[in-house]
């Protein structure tokens, strides 16, 4: 969308195509909503502010839907932004991709949720190191984890969405 009208296109898509733009970004319906009702925006600063303050808003059923836009890590992407973010992994031994299966079904036991981490530049042996430290969190303390996860890859998305080299 915006990679010829940035923010300011951002800002004068009619309110579905801008929703829908937002949905590619983050899969949560209430977030995309919050975020068109709060153009236009300045800036991009002013857009990532009112992206993560209508994060740290979202009821847990929304953060539900926001995850289910994610593939497992180490996962086939199922989308270009997700091969990008994981292009890391893609040439990582098959010990780190089966150590990184395995531990995200160990971490989906643990939490109930997919493991979400902000894997854009990390390697699949960084990815699998993040991932053996975080199952040592309580569920609370993961959860607030993941929703920061989740607030960069949305920065990361956003700015690519508006044409920016992120």
């Amino acid at each position: 969308m915006a990679d010829e009208s940035g923010l300011a296109g951002l800002n004068a898509l009619p309110e579905p195509a801008a929703t829908q733009a937002l949905l590619a970004c983050c899969s949560a319906p209430e977030w995309a909503r919050a975020i068109v009702a709060a153009r236009p925006f300045g800036n991009e600063e002013e857009l990532f502010a009112a992206a993560d303050a209508a994060l740290a808003e979202l009821p847990e059923s929304e953060i539900d839907q926001a995850l289910a836009g994610h593939p497992r890590i180490g996962a086939r992407p199922d989308s270009a932004a997700s091969a990008r973010e994981q292009a890391g992994v893609a040439g990582a031994a098959d010990t780190v991709h089966m150590a990184l299966a395995e531990g995200n079904r160990a971490y989906e036991e643990k939490f109930g949720h997919i493991y979400l981490v902000c894997a854009t530049g990390k390697s699949g042996a960084e990815l699998l190191d993040i991932l053996t430290t975080r199952l040592g969190n309580d569920p609370a303390t993961e959860r607030q984890v993941m929703r920061t996860e989740l607030a960069k890859i949305n920065r990361i998305r956003l700015a690519r969405l508006l044409g920016g080299a992120a």
